[in-house]
């Protein structure tokens, strides 16, 4: 009995074992289907799939290829270029950018901020700047290397930059630097060569003015008439010289050449006009004066007279007979942009004539030294009557002005006026005097 139930137990186990591995083939057999069927309908793509992993590779070996010719092009170009990423890390340069901002010392791959390699917060602002408005920025400022080794220190000389940044994807900034030292020193040498000449010529055009004058008291018509022109000649040299003298001077020190003090601008300008009033009976010229009685603001009086001087003077004489010159000002509100409640005045004043204007190719020049355009106002001949009267400028005087303004903190603005179409020369001043004020200053 016991053998017997033995063999029984171990055929119920047997079976049983037989039982479950049919199972498990069964199961395998419908996970296993899906699989071969798919298989069958994979195998035939395997190559074309392999043709495009190959034609991708290629396609990588290509652009690596390229972005290398790029990165070679830009390492030799004449202008430094530099590339940050999000976190204004510098990601790559250019050789001209390691030579300009002395970067020597970094290597391709080094992750460190741009502002600790180059300490200028100037570039680091216009980076931002871009990131932030998604445009195309420029900005010139004052490089002043960094240096560690008090030795070389005095080798290391400051430059003037100009940079061109773009928005790239991604949140990277590109920037290209230009090195306009060059330029600055050329600029530099040719005033100083032309100052010099200047102070060299004053002399004998002194003496040129003393002999003409003692001929003019001792010549008699008709050869006085030629004395009076070489007169004429002579004080256009001497004005040229000294407003030249003038013009550098207040580039190189602006800030000490002003005096200033409280200014009353409406008895300022019709001083002025009283002065060249004169010259505008000749011309039969009417002015007027529209704004404020009492406008008060802190100026040197006798550069802002200087200023209007030189403006009227030109109104004038480019005007034509019989019309008029306006004076508009206005005093302008403009908030401050740290506090909403801090509000400034900003005096405006707009001159206008009804002369021939300004042509449109020149008026981006009318400022510049020397600038004298064959179709600016400088050139434009005007009727007199049954003459034509030709005009004749040294070209500084728009320049002195602009100075002027800018030593003042204003700034000055040339245009054409749409109903007069003459010209339209509009001046703003950022030192509004309050009545309560004035006596605060000496």
């Amino acid at each position: 009995m016991l053998l017997l139930g033995f063999f029984l137990g171990l055929a119920v186990g047997v079976g049983l074992c037989i039982w479950q591995q049919i199972q498990l083939k069964r199961y395998l057999a419908r996970e296993i289907q899906p699989l071969t069927s798919r298989s069958q309908v994979l195998l035939p793509l395997l190559p074309n799939l392999q043709k495009a992993i190959a034609r991708l590779k290629q396609q990588r070996q290509e652009l690596q290829q390229s972005l290398q010719t790029y990165q070679d092009l830009l390492d030799f170009a004449p202008l430094a270029y530099l590339l940050v990423d999000e976190e204004n890390q510098l990601l790559w340069c250019n050789r001209q950018a390691r030579e300009i901002l002395y970067l020597q010392r970094w290597q391709l791959g080094q992750v460190r901020l741009l502002l600790e390699l180059v300490r200028s917060y100037e570039l680091d602002h216009l980076i931002e700047q871009t990131r932030d408005r998604q445009k195309p920025q420029t900005t010139e400022w004052v490089f002043h290397p960094p240096c560690d080794n008090a030795v070389e220190m005095p080798k290391i000389k400051s430059l003037t930059l100009r940079a061109s940044s773009l928005p790239l994807p991604d949140g990277q900034v590109g920037v290209f630097l230009e090195n306009r030292q060059p330029l600055v020193d050329m600029n530099q040498a040719r005033d100083r060569s032309f100052s010099d000449l200047a102070h060299e010529l004053r002399t004998p055009l002194t003496s040129i003015s003393l002999v003409v004058e003692t001929l003019q008291n001792r010549l008699e018509p008709p050869l006085n008439r030629w004395i009076d022109r070489l007169t004429q000649e002579v004080d256009r040299l001497i004005n040229l010289v000294q407003n030249w003298l003038e013009l550098t001077q207040m580039e190189a020190t602006p800030d000490i050449q002003l005096r200033t003090k409280p200014v009353e601008m409406r008895s300022l300008i019709m001083s002025v006009w009283e002065t060249l009033e004169p010259l505008a009976q000749r011309q039969k010229l009417s002015f007027s004066y529209f704004g404020p009685e009492n406008i008060w603001i802190k100026a040197d009086q006798a550069r802002i007279y200087q200023v209007f001087l030189n403006l009227l003077d030109n109104s004038i004489k480019y005007s034509h007979p019989s019309s008029n010159i306006f004076v508009q000002a206005e005093i302008l509100s403009e908030k401050d942009n740290y506090t909403d409640d801090s509000v400034s005045s900003i005096l405006e004043i707009n001159l206008i004539d009804s002369g021939v204007g300004f042509s449109e190719a020149d008026l981006p020049h009318i400022f510049e030294r020397f600038y004298r355009g064959d179709k600016a106002r400088t050139h434009s001949p005007l009727t007199e009557g049954n003459s034509v009267k030709s005009i004749v400028g040294n070209g500084l005087g728009l320049a002195i002005v602009r100075q002027i303004l800018l030593a003042h903190g204003g700034s000055i603005k040339a245009m054409n006026h749409p109903e007069t179409g003459g010209a339209w020369i509009q001046l703003q001043f950022p030192e509004v005097v309050a009545n309560s004020q004035r006596q605060d200053y000496s």
